[in-house]
């Protein structure tokens, strides 16, 4: 992501030689198109081992992001067993977060809902928000990170549902886990949960509907953890190596789960007993 910088005009009332004029109107092009490029040296960086934050203000604020952004992604990498190559998110390969002053500046700079205050780029292995204290360290900050690691190690040649990316997301913050299995319990002793078939289908829209995320969050969450918890996390890491290597969700379980979890309408039901359901 290339972030949002403010123009500046250029502009003059003197007469000026047509041809003179054709030289400087290419000049004046060229500067614009390189803009950006030069606009960007208002972004002040701070580098560590495996990211790079750049930062408009609050030196002190930025050195906390990169801290914490190194200690979660040892965390994260060891829970969902990730091993690449060495330097892999070293060097160059660093991944990028960028921290906007405000939330106004990170919503002109993205294009977002107004109830979005943080984004991951996977493919460009960037994170971009905004500088808001403990909620950004605490949960911003490990969930989109963790969608980067995670999409890093499933690839995305194979079939991973967004209710999979996101529940890993969700999971690795702790102290949303609470949140997920009460919101759960609600929603499957009101019949008010989305079926699992239903929960495939849903793309990354989904953001613009609150209740819709609410469900989806909740629920992915409390997927993931049944199968870590109930299964183990070795299992677990097996099933994200199988959909990244080709397999469908389906193929997936019945090759690592076997006669426990054969299919998604399997999974459903032993999620809906666990947490109390039918």
């Amino acid at each position: 992501m290339i972030p949002a910088f403010r123009k500046r005009g250029v502009g003059s009332g003197e007469y000026i030689f047509p041809e003179l004029r054709c030289f400087l109107g290419m000049v004046v092009a060229l500067l614009f198109l390189l803009r950006p490029a030069v606009a960007e040296e208002a972004w002040q960086e701070v580098k560590g081992e495996n990211f790079v934050v750049f930062y408009l203000e609050d030196a002190v604020f930025a050195q906390e992001v990169l801290t914490q952004a190194e200690r979660y992604y040892q965390g994260i990498a060891s829970d969902l067993g990730y091993s690449r190559y060495d330097n892999f998110w070293q060097w160059e390969n660093r991944a990028k977060i960028y921290i906007y002053r405000n939330h106004e500046e990170f919503l002109k700079a993205t294009g977002k809902k107004p109830w979005i205050h943080g984004t991951a780029f996977y493919n460009k292995r960037e994170i971009v928000s905004y500088k808001w204290g403990q909620g950004f360290l605490d949960v911003l900050l490990p969930h989109e990170l963790c969608h980067l690691i995670f999409r890093d190690f499933v690839g995305f040649k194979g079939e991973v549902p967004l209710w999979l990316d996101e529940g890993v997301a969700q999971w690795e913050e702790a102290g949303r886990r609470k949140w997920a299995i009460g919101t759960v319990k609600t929603l499957i002793e009101k019949k008010a949960y989305m079926p699992l078939g239903e929960l495939m289908r849903i793309g990354s829209d989904s953001e613009n509907d609150p209740v819709l995320s609410a469900k989806l969050y909740s629920q992915a969450a409390t997927l993931v953890g049944f199968l870590m918890e109930k299964y183990g996390q070795s299992r677990f890491v097996s099933f994200c190596r199988e959909l990244r290597d080709g397999k469908s969700v389906d193929e997936a379980l019945a090759f690592v789960y076997t006669d426990s979890i054969p299919d998604t309408g399997s999974l459903e039901e032993k999620w809906l007993q666990h947490y109390g359901g039918a």
